[in-house]
């Protein structure tokens, strides 16, 4: 078996994309790849984290983002394969930080949250979790029984979602995605304003702040650079998928974009209901 030969199964551009920049275990410069659904852009990457660490990166020291845990669990057993494949060893040092935007952002939460004033041992709300707590604000507040009806408590998750992840102001929020909402930002203010204090009182966190705490964390240039300095490599796979709140993390993460790769379809977005827009990509270089 020639050298590299787990790289024949690609075509051109996928070997061009998965050696790109691979100079031992040191950082190439940020890749962007882009490519339409079925084309193996997924394999594409999970090569190119297997190149890297059969040419000496260590695994411990790759980030790799996806959108799903399943995502997440495939990728890794490809890398796993491929790697074996190559080397000829049966096991691989793990890819300890291999998960969803939203799992690595409570990891490192959890680890950092007292220097941000967060308690550590804080609980998750799923989307349900968050819908019914909101909901529950809406009684404290009285809005029960308004005349005329109020949003149901989806819909104010679904307005509050979209402020936090596309970092917009609520009357923008309201006027550009739920129009049929515009008649109360005052009372969804006050819901709002009532929903952060009863998290904060039963020390939880939500989906959506997974996201927007990480994201401040990130803006101290201490914490920033520890975070940083224990990852040589960062992949992003459904880069068409992030929201501005996800894009200022990795931003901030590989701020010169060394060691940077991101994989996406700029032909589709379908987490845009999450304030996920193309743009990241045409903006990317």
């Amino acid at each position: 078996m020639t050298q590299n030969a787990y790289l024949d199964q690609l075509n051109d551009d996928q070997r061009r994309a998965a050696t790109h920049g691979v100079e031992g275990s040191g950082p190439g410069g940020p890749l962007l790849i882009i490519a339409g659904a079925g084309s193996g852009k997924t394999n594409t990457l999970a090569h190119r984290v297997a190149h890297l660490i059969v040419n000496g990166a260590d695994p411990g020291r790759i980030l790799l983002l996806t959108f799903s845990r399943r995502a997440a669990a495939e990728m890794t057993r490809r890398v796993e394969r491929i790697v074996g494949h190559a080397t000829g060893a049966s096991g691989l040092d793990a890819l300890n930080w291999a998960g969803t935007f939203h799992a690595i952002g409570a990891r490192l939460l959890r680890e950092h949250a007292t220097q941000i004033g967060l308690n550590p041992d804080f609980t998750i709300h799923d989307r349900e979790d968050s819908a019914d707590l909101i909901n529950l604000v809406r009684h404290e507040l009285g809005f029960s029984g308004a005349k005329t009806r109020f949003p149901a408590k989806g819909t104010c998750l679904a307005i509050y979602s979209r402020a936090v992840n596309a970092e917009e102001g609520l009357e923008q929020v309201l006027k550009t995605t739920f129009p049929w909402c515009a008649m109360w930002p005052d009372e969804l203010r006050r819901r709002f304003a009532g929903y952060v204090e009863a998290k904060q009182r039963q020390n939880v966190l939500d989906y959506d702040d997974l996201l927007l705490y990480w994201a401040h964390m990130m803006r101290d240039p201490g914490i920033a650079a520890a975070i940083s300095a224990r990852f040589d490599h960062v992949m992003v796979d459904e880069y068409q998928d992030t929201n501005r709140l996800q894009s200022s993390v990795l931003l901030a993460l590989k701020p010169e974009g060394r060691g940077l790769t991101v994989v996406g379809d700029d032909a589709q977005s379908i987490y845009s209901f999450r304030a996920a827009t193309v743009r990241k990509i045409l903006d990317f270089p």
